[in-house]
């Protein structure tokens, strides 16, 4: 009981701290849109699908997918800043639960993501997307495991580099192969990947996110792509979560 209480009183302390900043809500909601607005046109005619609905398809859950990897992978900024702060080293003297230290900013930054998630949703049917909510709402499900598994990661790395430059070069030099061998914004396939970009990209988790997302956009839940984004994503989440729990705890000890 005491842990779920702690974990909402962080839960309530990180969102007001996001809500109370107006340019990252800016930017948060912006970015998304215009990924939509500026991209939508272009795949179009790179994937000569029949009418924007049909891009959005492919595209929309990409970007759904990025914007869960985005938030998780950013949450260790906020650690590092804490850390500088001296606000972890004040957590050391008071009773409150370690889990709950970290797993409530991260449970703040999933209710944010998944705002931003539906406001695109929404921008994406006025651009002609289909949007089947049962689908959505399984891949909702995928997003947080997924989200909270970079998040975990990023604030483990924020805690054991305790240096912004360093715990940047860590996030930056991963962010750019993952998403480019997750096929977010084309799909990796036979027919628009080599062989060994195929093969990597089952060693990525966000992958198999990304492509469950688009089978879940036309609600195809039968489909083995879906299950398969379960049995990889939900174990690697248990065990990040883990990991980071344990290094969390030694720094908050």
């Amino acid at each position: 009981m005491k842990v779920a209480t702690d974990i909402g009183l962080l839960y309530k302390r990180y969102t007001r701290q996001m809500l109370r900043n107006p340019i990252w809500l800016f930017v948060g909601f912006s970015t998304p849109v215009l990924y939509l607005a500026l991209f939508t046109p272009l795949l179009k005619q790179v994937t000569r699908a029949p009418s924007t609905g049909v891009a959005l398809e492919l595209f929309l859950p990409g970007i759904m997918s990025l914007m869960a990897f985005a938030s998780g992978s950013s949450a260790g900024f906020s650690t590092i800043f804490e850390l500088q702060g001296g606000v972890i080293e004040r957590f050391r003297v008071t009773p409150t639960s370690r889990f709950a230290i970290l797993i409530g900013p991260i449970l703040s930054g999933l209710s944010m993501m998944l705002v931003f998630d539906l406001v695109v949703v929404l921008v994406g049917i006025g651009f002609g997307f289909d949007a089947h909510w049962s689908g959505l709402a399984v891949l909702a499900v995928l997003l947080c495991l997924l989200a909270t598994t970079f998040a975990a990661f990023s604030v483990a790395t924020a805690i054991s580099t305790k240096e912004i430059s360093a715990f940047a070069a860590v996030i930056n030099g991963i962010n750019l192969p993952l998403l480019l061998l997750a096929g977010v914004l084309l799909p990796i396939s036979s027919q628009t990947a080599p062989e060994w970009m195929q093969v990597l990209a089952h060693f990525n988790p966000l992958y198999y996110l990304v492509v469950a997302a688009r089978a879940l956009a036309v609600d195809a839940y039968g489909r083995p792509e879906v299950w398969q984004a379960f049995a990889v994503l939900a174990p690697t989440c248990a065990a990040m979560l883990a990991w980071a729990t344990r290094i969390f705890r030694r720094a908050v000890a």
